[in-house]
């Protein structure tokens, strides 16, 4: 029997070639030199195949050659970059060892290098071209999603996977067994019942702009690509939700009315408020703050047809369209006044104002 031989040629910071044979005899060698000295170096297939779509993050990655390859062969390369090393499995065989999960909902390019620097098969023979393999993986999964801002602490509940040891690299962006659990079962009835595991919903979208708030993106509400790195870079960095709180706003339309603050599970502040007149009502539903202001300018059209243009509107969170939290002077408050905003006493407005960060759900109901 002959030891194994190891041949490590580094490409970049995460790429290797790692050829190893195992228990080869003299004589089986020599009858594979004979064989593969009269047989073209060729790609007879790839996995995942050319032009495949919907690739799962954790699918395994190889090419099959004609002939066993050369110790010192280069080793392929992935755009955009996944994080591992590449073994010669078994002759002819490459495999893709990860360390990290494809990207996902991106267009992966597998480069086979050709040519007289490319790859050489165990007898010399060389590859006549470049190949290049393109093909799509998985759009992000939402359960994965919630699963890693619910650990982050960017979720009024918590994830506990069912398993005790550390989740592997390569399978980090793969949706983990477990549970979910409210971390305050004094939360309102009505809030709880806006949460579902693995299916999009608002309390996803406000914690995903509050993660992309926090993280310097476009508030958006969308895991797309740039938010899908964050979220694993800062699950491995351990980057919780810097507010430390869960805090959203509920508006009562039942006069009087009036605004609810909760954070963390606790009704810690109420005011009176007054929301949106018959011509120009107030919407009933739940939405995330989008953007906000100390201080800005409010301008419109009156259901007259004429125009206002209100400057120095303190502590204004918008959540919905036009609709916004904000202060403003009326003689009384309780009852519908606005144009579809929801008016706040001024001095009560910048006490609700810390509580509203970008991504804070707001319910008018």
């Amino acid at each position: 029997m002959s030891i194994v031989v190891a041949a490590v040629l580094l490409v970049g910071v995460s790429t290797a070639l790692v050829v190893s044979r195992v228990g080869t005899t003299k004589a089986s060698a020599t009858t594979a030199a004979k064989s593969n000295s009269h047989r073209p170096l060729s790609v007879m297939l790839t996995n995942p195949a050319p032009a495949a779509a919907a690739v799962a993050l954790d699918a395994p990655i190889s090419i099959h050659f004609t002939v066993a390859l050369a110790d010192d062969s280069p080793p392929p390369t992935l755009v955009p970059l996944v994080p591992g090393t590449w073994v010669q499995s078994r002759p002819g065989t490459l495999a893709f060892d990860a360390t990290g999960t494809l990207a996902p909902g991106v267009t992966e390019t597998l480069t086979v290098p050709g040519g007289p620097t490319g790859i050489e098969g165990a007898q010399g023979q060389r590859l006549s071209q470049s190949l290049h393999v393109m093909f799509t993986t998985a759009a992000m999964s939402t359960l994965r999603v919630q699963q890693l801002l619910a650990q982050l602490g960017f979720l009024p509940v918590s994830f506990t996977p069912a398993g005790t040891t550390a989740v592997p690299p390569n399978e980090i962006g793969v949706a983990q067994l477990g549970t979910f659990s409210w971390r305050w079962s004094t939360l309102p009835g009505s809030f709880m019942a806006l949460w579902s595991p693995g299916e999009n919903n608002i309390v996803t979208q406000g914690a995903i702009m509050s993660f992309e708030s926090q993280h310097n993106m476009t508030t958006d509400g969308l895991a797309g690509p740039k938010v899908w790195d964050s979220l694993i870079l800062a699950a491995a960095a351990g980057q919780l939700d810097t507010s430390g709180h869960y805090d959203f706003v509920e508006v009562s339309t039942s006069v009087p009315e009036h605004a609810d603050v909760w954070r963390d599970g606790q009704l810690v502040y109420s005011t009176l408020a007054n929301t949106g007149i018959e011509a120009a009502p107030t919407e009933k539903g739940t939405w995330p703050v989008y953007a906000r202001y100390t201080s800005t300018t409010m301008s419109g059209t009156n259901p007259d047809g004429s125009k206002y243009n209100d400057p120095g509107i303190p502590w204004v969170s918008y959540f919905h369209g036009g609709d916004a939290l904000h202060g403003f002077i009326r003689s009384s408050y309780g009852q519908p006044q606005s144009l579809g905003c929801v008016e706040l006493p001024p001095a009560h407005a910048e006490v609700v104002f810390p509580y509203t960060p970008i991504g804070t759900l707001v319910t008018v109901a």
